[in-house]
């Protein structure tokens, strides 16, 4: 087996530069200028469509460059480490164009891709001022005409709503509104007669205050009948199987946060000297950042594994985004939070630490879990898939083989069929119905390779875990009205189970490919997973002994690869040098 490459963003992190560059184009101090100015990143943005980005978002099939989730990701991941402005106000327009290539004709999708890689922006218009995230309480409607729809109504909180050239628009097309009451619309506002919209006002935010979060009202907008995406009827389902896709991709902006926050934290604990020893030799510091370096990678191999399984388990995404969503924003917002200890007031200020990178970070990251549904949002979608999870775990149905595609990093990815969405994962997940299976080869590898049986330990641990929550679940099943406290407790729960499976999956399956490269040492002796399986346990209230040891062996490596220039990640990844130095000699990380 050959070693997978991520040579995209690696080519995009080169053509990003030093971040500490003075004067740079994309330098940590002029994000740091615009933040303050809350000025959209325009020439950022500019030199991203000159190298090529927006290509990144159309499907090959439509002319662009996506043949696979697992590429956006880490493309998405890169820009998002620099700055989380700049990646979520580019990045919307692959939330923009999401609906059309989901269920739009071959036509229209040629038609918005082409725009797209042209480098005009694309928005999502979802959200009314006062209905938030319930979309079957939608006001906007569009009423048929002979030629196409007159569209009344106004969408508020839309990133990119002023900037934006096009705008997929969910709209009513029913008045009695209900399930099949709404439909997509893409409005092109090139078309528009000027007099019938007007942009509002950018509304002032805490983080990503440049970004263009603003919305738009409509009186009576002319749009052409061929603006229909997806029968007339179809707006809602065509936007919440959508929603699977963004949902999963918005992993990429919270692990860009956590590189870029776990890096500042860890440069500092290095440097900073207290009690006559330096803080990172501390341990309550230590553990801090031990703690933090095994989310990273815990929710990396999470977010790795969920854009493969777009591709190989595509039926049962409905749980799949809705875990990594829940996951990745929560989790990172934690561990953000933690790593504020060991910068003590440098978290906080402006100018002093890293350009006081660390406080921009932090405020940013925060909208991300609101984007595409909050945490409510996916615990909900969870709880109301008990009883398919329920009965799938019962059955011993689910797609495995699926499951076991995506953990080989190896193994090439099929083609994304969206016709295979599904609102509900009906023969439960393959993930957990796999780990059985995943724990034995597991405690078969460490009894050939000792060093791997704290991870078999802990993995057999995660199993009995795994059958305590699905009997939780059993009670919580077809529940209607109100959800009590205790079947979101559940949920989440089950969310943590599906990651830790997913990480014995893909370290059962993938860890030869790393041998002899940068990221060998997490992999050789089950370093990462004992360290990933030991904080899903800690958060599932398992009151075992904690591998501290593990701990102190990621900081360790997380040090050796800092020094050799390359990212802290499960796979190899080379970071720009800074200006004017050599790179490192990448075996200095694997010594």
């Amino acid at each position: 087996m050959s070693e997978p490459t991520t040579s995209a963003a690696e080519e995009l992190d080169a053509f990003l530069g030093d971040p500490e560059e003075p004067g740079g184009w994309f330098s940590r101090e002029r994000c740091l200028d615009l933040d303050e100015q809350e000025a959209f990143p325009a020439d950022i943005c500019r030199r991203l469509d000159e190298w090529g980005l927006p290509g990144h978002y159309v499907p090959a099939e439509h002319g662009g460059r996506l043949t696979d989730y697992a590429t956006l990701l880490e493309v998405m991941r890169t820009l998002a480490r620099r700055d989380l402005t700049v990646a979520i106000g580019h990045g919307k327009t692959y939330l923009g164009g999401i609906c059309v290539w989901v269920a739009g004709t071959p036509e229209q999708a040629a038609a918005l891709g082409a725009d797209i890689r042209a480098g005009l922006p694309v928005s999502l218009g979802l959200t009314e001022r006062a209905h938030g995230s319930d979309l079957l309480a939608g006001e906007v409607h569009a009423t048929a005409g002979e030629t196409g729809w007159l569209v009344d109504g106004e969408k508020w909180l839309i990133n990119n709503a002023t900037r934006g050239s096009l705008l997929s628009l969910l709209t009513r097309t029913d008045p009695a509104g209900g399930p099949r009451g709404f439909s997509i619309l893409l409005v092109d506002k090139r078309t528009l007669d000027p007099a019938t919209y007007h942009h509002l006002p950018k509304v002032r935010t805490h983080g990503i205050r440049g970004a263009d979060i603003s919305g738009i009202r409509f009186t009576r907008a002319a749009v052409s009948r061929s603006a229909l995406v997806g029968p007339q009827g179809g707006g809602l389902e065509i936007v919440l199987k959508a929603l699977q896709l963004t949902r999963t991709m918005c992993a990429a902006l919270s692990l860009g946060a956590a590189d870029q926050g776990l890096r500042i934290a860890a440069d500092f604990a290095a440097r900073r000297e207290l009690y006559g020893r330096r803080l990172v030799e501390l341990p309550q510091a230590r553990r801090v950042l031990g703690t933090a370096a095994a989310d990273v990678l815990l929710h990396e191999a999470l977010g790795t594994v969920a854009a493969r399984l777009v591709h190989t388990q595509t039926d049962e995404m409905s749980v799949t985004a809705a875990v990594t969503k829940y996951l990745l924003p929560s989790g990172t917002e934690d561990v953000l939070t933690r790593l504020t200890r060991v910068l003590g007031a440098r978290a906080f200020l402006k100018g002093v630490h890293a350009h006081g990178a660390f406080q921009k970070v932090e405020r940013d990251h925060r909208i991300v879990g609101m984007f595409d549904g909050n945490t409510l949002v996916n615990l909900t979608s969870l709880v109301n898939q008990f009883r398919a999870l329920v009965r799938g775990r019962r059955r011993g149905t689910g797609d495995v083989a699926g499951a076991r595609a995506a953990y080989d990093l190896s193994a090439p990815l099929p083609r994304l069929d969206p016709g295979r969405l599904s609102l509900v994962a009906r023969r439960g997940s393959g993930v957990l119905a796999g780990l059985e299976a995943g724990v034995a080869r597991l405690e078969e590898l460490a009894g050939q390779q000792p060093a791997l049986a704290p991870a078999a330990t802990a993995a057999r641990r995660l199993a009995a875990a795994t059958d305590q929550v699905h009997q939780e679940m059993e009670q919580w099943q077809g529940l209607a009205g109100d959800i009590p406290a205790a079947a979101f407790d559940a949920a989440r729960r089950y969310a943590l189970c599906h990651a830790g499976a997913v990480c014995v999956g893909l370290f059962t399956h993938s860890a030869p490919l790393f041998t002899h490269t940068s990221a060998q040492p997490l992999w050789q002796d089950g370093l990462w997973l004992r360290a990933a399986l030991d904080r899903v346990l800690d958060r599932l209230g398992d009151t075992g002994a904690r591998d501290d040891e593990a701990y102190d062996a990621l900081l360790e490596h997380m040090s050796a690869t800092r020094r050799a220039g390359e990212l802290f990640s499960l796979r190899p990844h080379r970071q720009p040098a800074p200006q004017g130095a050599p790179q490192a000699d990448a075996t200095t990380a694997r010594n």
